[in-house]
Parts: structure tokens; C-alpha cells; sequence
């Protein structure tokens, strides 16, 4: 791990902490444990969604159909439960992850095989999936009560103090930190992301590290589709609309180079974290939530050009080293 990137980590682990304590100079019951375990639960979501971007960034790949993904699997669940309330939870999870994993292969198999751009790729599919949930749903909402307590009582359910949410998305961090770091795909990953034509020579496939990027990202996404209709106990066509703008920015924030093959699971967690406590915070200072949009652009625009600035600083220094052993 690079010194920037420790550096980037540690800066937002400071930012965090005074926006926290500014926040609390005025408002002390927002640092409560209990209200921190809200916020956790409230940025379960983004944290999940986040991981998986963050693998597809790596391999300098983007999927913005990731809010679709988790849109579409959401409605399918709701819609099957309210058909059968019979069915375990249990099941309905491993449908969700198995749903959102085809939906994310179809994204690798287009980039992969057709070597179509990923960005072309995924806001393609984003707009098909979209279309896809007016078309299973006819445009009906499903209900609160048209769903079994199971299923919406699952994602709520308290554990050691937090919802069965909060420990889903910091279960997926710690496997995603251990994955991304001791596996082969986790290496590969960077390989492919830092320097493609270098990890062929390697013996790594781009495409394939590639596909299974984006099929972790849909498993991720559909995951999280179940957990989200679960959690606020209802399903539409507009779920989680504009959504993917907040998990690019979580995964930019923290650190995670667009240009691909830098950046650490524990940035992104950090990143999700302050966008978290960021979308908390404005209705407690009496800041309007749809301002979350605008900032979470903005720190998309800031991170970009910090990562810029701190990839040039890196550049000159290797030239500077070059030229002193020349």
C-alpha cells in the first residue's frame, strides 16, 4: 500500500472525526451509540453496493447500472413474496444474489466479448433494467402490507445491538479486505486495472478479471435489492433512483482511481461512512437532503482531482529518481 493511499485513508478518518465533533458541539445526541448504529444501518446499503463498484473501478471499468440491478431485483422479491409468503428468507436471499449475479454477467459478457466501452455498456442495461421493472410490475407498487413479516422483519433484526443489515455490509467488507488482498482474482484485479498489457504478459485474462468484477458487483446489487424493499418495506418503479452517483462517489472518495489498478477496501468503507454521516447530518443542521446529490457531485469532482494531482506528484518523482541513477 502506497503512502498516498495510507495517507488518503487516514485523512478521512480525520475528516470524519470533526464533522462528528462539529456536529456534536450543537447537537450531542448525534454521536449517541445508538444514533452511530442508525447511521451504520441507514449506510448499510452503499456500503454493499460500494464494495462491488469498487471492484469493477480496479479493473478501470464502471458499472452505473448497479441501482438498477438492486431496483429490479428488489421489485422480483417483493413481487414473489407477495405471491408466496411461504417462501424462507433464505431462499429469497440466494435468488437475489443469483438475480443480480446474471444481471451483472450480462454486463462483463458485453464488455468482455464485444469489447464494448463500460460506461456505453452499463448505462445501456441500467435503462433496460429500469424499463424491465414497469414491465414485470405493470407500474403497481408493492406494499408494506402485502409482505410477510419475515421478510420485512429480516434486514431489521437486531444482532449484538445492530440490524442484521449493518453486520450483511461489515461481513462483505472484511471478506471483500481478505479477497482483495490474499486472493488471486484480488491481485489480478490490480494487475489488470494498473497496467493491462503487463498482465497479460503475466498469464492474467483482462476480459475474464473483468467479467468477474461486474458479476460481483450484480451479486452485490441483487443482494442488496432484497434488503432494501425489506428494510423500508416497499417496492416501485423509482427505487433507489440516481443511487449509482452516491456508490462512484463513495468508492472516489476513498480513494479508489478511476484510471483504475489504486485504491483499498478500507477507503471505500471510509468514503461510504462520510457520505453516511454527511446525509444524517443535513436534516439535523437544518440543510435540506436533497443537497446529498449536489455534494456527493462535488466530492466526486474534488476526489477525482486530488487522485490527479497526487498520480502526477508519483509520476515526477519516478522521473526525478530515473534521472538521478542516469
Amino acid at each position: 500500500m502506497s503512502a498516498a493511499l495510507r495517507s488518503r485513508e487516514a485523512l478521512l478518518v480525520a475528516v470524519i472525526a470533526l464533522l462528528l465533533a462539529v456536529i456534536a458541539s450543537r447537537f450531542p445526541g448525534f454521536v449517541a451509540p445508538s444514533n452511530l448504529s442508525a447511521v451504520l444501518y441507514d449506510t448499510a446499503p452503499l456500503i454493499l453496493l460500494a464494495l462491488g463498484q469498487t471492484a469493477v473501478i480496479l479493473t478501470r471499468c464502471i458499472d452505473l447500472s448497479v441501482a438498477a440491478n438492486l431496483a429490479l431485483t428488489g421489485m422480483l422479491c417483493a413481487m414473489l413474496n407477495a405471491a408466496a409468503p411461504g417462501v424462507p428468507v433464505v431462499a429469497i436471499l440466494v435468488l437475489a444474489a443469483g438475480m443480480g449475479a446474471v444481471l451483472g454477467a450480462i454486463n462483463g459478457i458485453l464488455v468482455w466479448k464485444l469489447t464494448i466501452p463500460p460506461i456505453v455498456v452499463t448505462l445501456g442495461t441500467m435503462t433496460v433494467y429500469r424499463g424491465l421493472i414497469f414491465v414485470v410490475s405493470d407500474g403497481a407498487w408493492v406494499n408494506a402490507h402485502e409482505m410477510s413479516a419475515a421478510f420485512t422483519g429480516f434486514p431489521r433484526q437486531a444482532v449484538l445491538g445492530l440490524p442484521v443489515l449493518s453486520w450483511i455490509a461489515l461481513a462483505a467488507a472484511a471478506l471483500a479486505l481478505v479477497a482483495i488482498v490474499r486472493t488471486p482474482l484480488g491481485r489480478a484485479l490490480y494487475a489488470v486495472g494498473g497496467n493491462p498489457s503487463a498482465a497479460v504478459y503475466a498469464g492474467i485474462d483482462v476480459g475474464r478479471t473483468q467479467f468477474l468484477a461486474f458479476v460481483l458487483s450484480g451479486t452485490l446489487a441483487g443482494l442488496t435489492g432484497y434488503l432494501w424493499v425489506a428494510r423500508y418495506a416497499v417496492a416501485y418503479v423509482d427505487i433507489a433512483a440516481g443511487f449509482e452517483l452516491e456508490v462512484v462517489a463513495a468508492c472516489v472518495i476513498g480513494g479508489i482511481s478511476i484510471a483504475g489498478g489504486a485504491g483499498t477496501v478500507v477507503g471505500t468503507l471510509l468514503g461510504a461512512l462520510f457520505l453516511g454521516i454527511v446525509k444524517n447530518a443535513l436534516p439535523v443542521v437544518g440543510v435540506s437532503p436533497f443537497w446529498q446529490l449536489a455534494i456527493s457531485g462535488a466530492a466526486i469532482v474534488v476526489a477525482v482531482a486530488f487522485n490527479a494531482r497526487a498520480q502526477r506528484r508519483r509520476g515526477r518523482i519516478i522521473l526525478r529518481r530515473a534521472e538521478a541513477g542516469s
